[in-house]
């Protein structure tokens, strides 16, 4: 299932600052959006608000009032919309756990969550890894492990928060791979980044936060040479 998210006066205020106020906002399905603006503007508040993770000051998003916009989340979006934060969170657990954690309960146990699990590791380069803990990882391997693990539950909408801030180019390929994957899927994504990459590169529409409100745009995808040769995939190559 995709959907879509339809915002409309939606605003964040802190005490007597406006950090924005939006009339209107659309996401999905199959939207591939640049999330651009300078530090401080509400870039990441944005994302958290239509992960349902902060609350709007104001507006409604698909038509629902503020007063049950949290709860509207937690019923119906939360396994459709996922943030993806620049920290991630990670479990006390191994690699393969912490990919396995993000599916339902029922199918946590097995082989073919091990599988699947295992596959996810693969294609950001850490299967090696798999039965190690979590803390022998770097903040790059860590960012790696968090796009496998949003990847498997396959999400209607992944929002990306400077994903690719402590990534080598190595790395930004397996994330390349698994976002082009999920908007072949017809999934969005909304990506922000200080520079434009490869990640980037996916977008066709551009995002800019300033004075307090929004500009959306064409996007002209910015390539990296070292990136346009990242190896065709299929989805039965992916295994999910």
């Amino acid at each position: 299932m995709t959907i879509q998210l339809r915002a409309r006066d939606l605003s964040k205020r802190y005490d007597d600052r406006v950090l924005f106020h939006i009339p209107h906002l659309q996401i999905g399905p199959n939207d591939a959006i640049y999330l651009k603006g300078q530090n401080g503007v509400g870039k990441t508040t944005l994302l958290k608000i239509l992960a349902g993770l902060t609350t709007p000051s104001g507006g409604t998003i698909n038509d629902f009032e503020i007063s049950t916009f949290r709860r509207l989340f937690q019923r119906r979006l939360f396994r459709d919309v996922v943030y993806l934060h620049q920290s991630p969170y990670m479990f006390d657990a191994s690699l393969l756990d912490n990919i396995r954690y993000a599916l339902p309960f029922s199918a946590q146990k097995g082989l073919n969550s091990r599988a699947r699990a295992i596959n996810a590791l693969r294609l950001v380069g850490l299967e090696s890894l798999a039965d190690e803990h979590c803390s022998v990882l770097s903040g790059g391997e860590k960012q790696r492990l968090a796009m496998a693990r949003a990847w498997i539950v396959n999400p209607s909408i992944l929002l990306m928060d400077e994903p690719s801030a402590s990534l080598d180019l190595e790395s930004t390929q397996g994330i390349i791979t698994l976002a082009k994957d999920l908007l072949d899927r017809g999934a969005s994504i909304i990506i922000t980044s200080h520079q434009q990459n490869g990640l980037t590169g996916l977008c066709d529409t551009q995002w800019t936060i300033e004075n307090q409100g929004i500009t959306v745009t064409p996007h002209l995808r910015v390539i990296d040479d070292k990136l346009k040769n990242i190896e065709p995939f299929t989805h039965n190559k992916l295994g999910n």
